[in-house]
């Protein structure tokens, strides 16, 4: 994986929770030599805010495991995804993402050469630039229909409304 994302040559913030791996320091499964390789594009980190991440105007991909929160936090943001599911509706969000929204691109499998190709492909290939353009699509969407008056926000006040009745 690490070397992959170095392979792409393209600038990334990477958070490396402590403890998530087990039994390991939280950089500690770094290859030796992935640190000076990334010095002058990358970051490595324990924690950051999500959320201020994806909104801020350099993001330009996040790669996630496509829980749910994730996922509506990164078109909320407009910021397109690279997908790589494991477990319960992470596959099927990705199926979304990359299958019918067509908002993000999935790596198969964590091979280097997967990774390097998936980055590449999504921060300076044409089809990244049609995923970012649908994304910006879909987070309009999305900005219409939570605004007062939009159906999310109408939504709400139905089951607001709907409560007290039961």
């Amino acid at each position: 994986m690490a070397w992959g994302l170095a392979n792409s040559k393209q600038p990334f913030l990477w958070v490396i929770r402590p403890g998530s791996v087990c039994g390991s320091e939280w950089t500690e499964l770094l290859p030796e030599g992935f640190n000076e390789s990334i010095r002058e594009r990358g970051l490595i980190i324990k924690w950051a805010p999500q959320k201020e991440v994806l909104a801020h105007e350099s993001t330009g991909g996040f790669w996630s495991h496509c829980g749910w929160n994730s996922t509506l936090e990164s078109i909320s943001e407009g910021v397109p995804m690279i997908c790589t599911p494991s477990f319960g509706d992470q596959r099927v969000n990705t199926r979304y993402l990359c299958h019918v929204w067509k908002v993000g691109i999935v790596v198969e499998n964590m091979e280097r050469k997967e990774i390097d190709k998936a980055v590449r492909k999504l921060m300076v290939g044409e089809e990244g630039e049609m995923v970012r353009q649908r994304m910006m699509e879909l987070k309009t969407r999305v900005d219409c229909s939570i605004k007062e008056g939009g159906s999310s926000d109408n939504s709400l006040h139905e089951l607001v409304n709907l409560i007290p009745s039961v």
